[in-house]
């Protein structure tokens, strides 16, 4: 088995006041909550989005799991759409001592590029910063934080740090090298 050398960076906000959004793109694109926990549109983005990016740690997850986590008080996806197509999402998620996680970010694939990435990327944030006002018996969010590794897009980092976001972790392990999945095979341009 082959191995490869991962960087993961952890990023956080620790105020509303450092977020620094990006302007909204061009044209018809709009960011709504998916309200109804569908495992089935969770596992599409998910794939969808971390396809040729080699995100796997969700795709062996049962109906059972991704009900049972997409109910969780605390947990949103935010999806961004162009013209009415899914183009991306961001998936919030509550944890202890009033801290929100950025669990997972990202476009699909013929979506970025476009100046998409950080008007959601914003969005999301800033629904980080107000999720309590959803989720009732949620203590006000104190901290943001998400991570990004090697293994991430190009311009991922840049994204989070034009955003506000500030380094406080840096962590490199071998993982196992496992070849990219796609939501199907073929489906990315060589």
């Amino acid at each position: 088995m082959t191995t490869i050398a991962v960087t993961t960076w952890s990023l956080e906000q620790t105020a509303p006041t450092d977020l620094l959004p990006a302007l909204a793109p061009d044209g018809d694109v709009r960011v709504v909550r998916s309200e109804v926990p569908s495992p089935e549109f969770s596992r599409f983005l998910y794939a969808s989005v971390g396809g040729d990016i080699r995100w796997t740690d969700r795709l062996g997850w049962s109906y059972a799991q991704w009900v049972e986590y997409l109910q969780r008080p605390g947990v949103e996806t935010w999806v961004a759409y162009d013209r009415g197509t899914p183009a991306g999402f961001v998936e919030l998620e509550a944890q202890d001592d009033a801290v929100v996680e950025i669990v997972y970010f990202g476009l699909l694939p013929a979506f970025r590029g476009r100046r998409i990435g950080g008007h959601l990327l914003s969005y999301g944030t800033a629904r980080a910063w107000d999720l309590a006002d959803r989720w009732a018996g949620l203590t006000p969010t104190k901290r943001v934080w998400l991570h990004t590794c090697s293994k991430d897009g190009e311009h991922a980092m840049d994204n989070y740090q034009r955003r506000g976001f500030k380094l406080f972790d840096t962590k490199v392990e071998e993982e196992a090298e496992v070849a990219a999945p796609g939501p199907w095979p073929g489906a990315f341009p060589v």
